[in-house]
């Protein structure tokens, strides 16, 4: 059979190359990483049978969603971390002027689908629908996970809150959880507040976001209700100040606070006990 028809001019093949490294070094934040995915893509691409490629009307979105859906599952292992940041040359001008180069260390912040949802969305520019079968969600889902990465992002460019700053709110939400005070902890947050749970699966947990800061202080006091013992200590979370709660002396859970201005915006609460593991690693 005469296949010249099929044939495809380089320089789209190398776009496309190009436009799905970049989404992988995007997801992932690592050059040589992305280049192992865009492997595994590729062979999954030619895994197919002859006929099941001729269906697939446009290989760009179907190798985009791939890229994505190996990204997904790479940044979803259990010790929670991804690839180590890439400190080399960075390719993507393009990428970068839509995104901002300042977004690459705050996209760290977010959850591994909200990462996904984000650059998928907004940086690859795929189809919603395509997006949530991604990230294994409904269509509103996904576009939550999109507009909270969206939302913490925005809070990340904002007027940076000076570190000693940062320091006295972590302390009063401390402060108001300990002693259970609803409407201080409420005062301590932003509206429109969100609070995402991280159980991995592992425990019983929230499986969707809780907003609102009403809503948010009910949750959090209700996950961190006092017990002899229970203690709730402020402690340096990735760089920045976050509290720690602890049962008979093992962390139980790890609060994030991304703060914008004098609010928390966004709490990020990791409870999935093998992402806890390294916090319970006996001191030497």
């Amino acid at each position: 059979m005469d296949h010249v028809g099929d044939t495809v001019p380089i320089t789209e093949l190398l776009d496309e190359r190009r436009h799905l490294l970049e989404v992988a070094h995007w997801m992932l934040g690592n050059r040589v990483a992305a280049e192992s995915v865009l492997n595994d893509a590729y062979q999954r691409w030619y895994a197919l049978s002859g006929p099941e490629r001729a269906r697939v009307a446009t290989p760009r979105a179907w190798l985009a969603q791939t890229v994505g859906g190996i990204c997904l599952g790479r940044l979803a292992v259990p010790d929670g971390n991804g690839p180590a940041p890439d400190t080399g040359e960075r390719g993507g001008a393009e990428l970068r002027g839509e995104v901002g180069a300042v977004l690459e260390g705050a996209l760290d912040s977010l959850s591994p689908a909200e990462r996904a949802a984000f650059v998928l969305n907004d940086v690859a520019g795929m189809a919603p629908c395509t997006v949530a079968g991604v990230v294994g969600q409904s269509g509103p889902d996904s576009a939550a996970l999109v507009d909270r990465a969206r939302r913490s992002l925005r809070a990340r460019r904002a007027e940076p809150t000076p570190r000693h700053r940062q320091d006295e709110i972590a302390g009063s939400v401390r402060q108001a959880c300990s002693d259970e005070d609803a409407d201080r902890l409420a005062a301590l947050l932003a509206p429109d507040a969100t609070v995402v749970y991280d159980g991995g699966g592992r425990i019983r947990a929230l499986t969707r976001p809780v907003n609102g800061s009403a809503q948010v202080a009910r949750s959090l006091l209700t996950l961190l209700a006092r017990h002899p013992r229970t203690t709730l200590d402020t402690h340096s979370v990735n760089g920045r100040t976050g509290l720690v709660a602890r049962y008979d002396d093992q962390a139980a859970a790890v609060i994030t606070l991304d703060i914008a201005g004098s609010r928390v915006v966004q709490v990020w609460v990791m409870l999935n006990p093998d992402k806890l593991r390294s916090w319970n690693q006996p001191r030497s």
